[in-house]
């Protein structure tokens, strides 16, 4: 190598690097709606101190309200706090952006009796996770997008109106038929026109708020599970996960179920299998095209690359082929046969893969990424076939972060699409939760077959 090819090489690397830590700086963002006095502050609390090992700051949206002019305060009873209008939005987006960015914010001292805004401002510095805690933290669609996980709070509506007349009058100082007043004008009707229909946006709801000890212990988990996704998608930016919904959530707990039977361990599998296919092709290249509508109108869309082929990592892999078959009619696929030696060591049995393969883009099928052996070997075979590393898309449902880090780090500008990532592997590189031995399962055989 000579010393024009290192410089490069080293400066593309420094470049990588530099480009990591920047993206390590994201932070992962949770929003927690509800009502009034329904506990949206004292399960922000719980959650905070279950998270003890990552950098956690709460935003109040309360932080955010608007300063009283003289003449609202001349009639502050009549105000209405509960209205989107009532907060500084854009300043609050303001903020977020800047802590995405990794920069440090100053946010406002909002003061309860004065109605305004006090020094000093609260210093908040860049954080791993930022919760939003509001009444109509999931009203603005632009403060939606920038969540990573939406939570709503919903109590009894008798239970928040005994805590609200609590805390006006003891903490705020407020007479209490100014509170049932303010109640029965705006917090109610705001309740109902523009925090309860929320909900919708949320990702988990906690029926009962912070008496619901069950529904909280489940939401910290599983925050841990996707802040070590985030984690491993910010360092892996050609990782990608498929975007959670409790449809997915629910197959998972099907295919993953030691008691679910082969038929619908098969009907599951596949409907999972489909989406990561449809995923994984919507990074494949396309072209800008515009064509007419049967009403005679104009459309502007794309067309994909149709130099496309699979290649499936035999066994499990073969699972995987009848789903791409029905996303691309008359695709051409291959096979890629790889047996185990010891816990590290593959070996490439067997290939049969089209001729022309090097000039195509390819989406290799395999359900489990477990340490990644196998894939790697997959991997180097298709190189060695001509295939450009960019070219190739990884499909798999599950992935340990074992297996993300070795393919990722040999084989940086592939990409890997998956439904979830898992927890680890343990001592028979098994991958934990994980779901068995996925061929076994589908094809109703027994145990004989290697992860990748």
């Amino acid at each position: 190598m000579d010393s024009q090819m290192a410089a490069s090489l080293n400066s593309q690397s420094n470049a990588s690097t530099d480009a990591a830590q920047i993206v390590l700086k994201v932070p992962f963002v949770i929003g927690v709606a509800g009502g009034t006095a329904s506990g949206k502050t004292t399960v922000c609390n719980m959650i905070i101190s279950q998270l003890q090992n990552q950098r956690v700051v709460l935003i109040s949206q309360e932080a955010f309200y608007h300063p009283l002019t003289a003449e609202q305060l001349e009639k502050v009873h009549e105000h209405n706090f509960d209205h989107p209008d009532a907060f500084n939005t854009e300043l609050l987006l303001s903020c977020l952006e800047e802590l995405k960015h990794g920069r440090g914010i100053n946010i406002p001292n909002y003061d309860f009796k004065l109605h305004r805004s006090v020094e000093p401002a609260r210093v908040v510095n860049p954080s791993d996770v930022i919760i939003l805690d509001g009444i109509l933290i999931l009203h603005d669609p632009r403060i939606r997008d920038l969540m990573n996980m939406k939570i709503f709070v919903d109590s009894d509506s008798d239970v928040r109106l005994a805590r609200r007349i609590r805390r006006d009058t003891v903490e705020r100082n407020r007479n209490i038929l100014n509170v049932l007043d303010q109640y029965a004008k705006h917090v109610k009707p705001g309740f109902e026109d523009f925090i309860r229909p929320t909900k919708k946006y949320a990702d988990v709801i906690i029926p009962r708020g912070a008496d619901n000890d069950v529904a909280i212990d489940l939401i910290v988990q599983h925050i841990r599970t996707k802040l070590g996704q985030h984690d491993l998608c910010k360092i892996y930016s050609n990782v990608f996960v498929i975007q959670s919904t409790f449809q997915i959530r629910g197959m998972h707990t099907l295919v993953r179920n030691a008691k679910t039977t082969k038929h619908d361990f098969v009907f599951y599998a596949d409907r999972l299998i489909r989406l990561v296919v449809e995923h994984g092709l919507g990074h494949l290249p396309f072209t800008e095209k515009q064509i007419i509508t049967p009403t005679g109108s104009v459309y502007s869309g794309v067309v994909f690359c149709k130099r496309l082929c699979g290649v499936s990592i035999i066994r499990s892999g073969e699972s995987m082929e009848n789903a791409l078959r029905a996303c691309c009619k008359g695709i051409k696929i291959g096979k890629i046969l790889i047996h185990g030696e010891g816990k590290s060591g593959r070996q490439l049995i067997y290939e049969k893969l089209p001729s022309d393969i090097a000039s195509r883009h390819v989406l290799l099928l395999d359900p489990v990424l477990a340490s990644g052996n196998s894939a790697v070997k997959a991997i180097s075979v298709l190189l060695s076939k001509g295939v450009p590393e960019s070219n190739i898309v990884f499909l798999n449902l599950i992935s340990a972060p074992e297996g993300l880090h070795t393919v990722c780090n040999k084989y940086p500008r592939l990409k890997i699409v998956t439904s979830e990532i898992d927890t680890t592997l343990n001592k028979d590189l098994h991958v934990i939760p994980g779901m068995g031995e996925f061929g076994d399962r589908y094809f109703g055989t027994g145990s004989r077959v290697t992860s990748s």
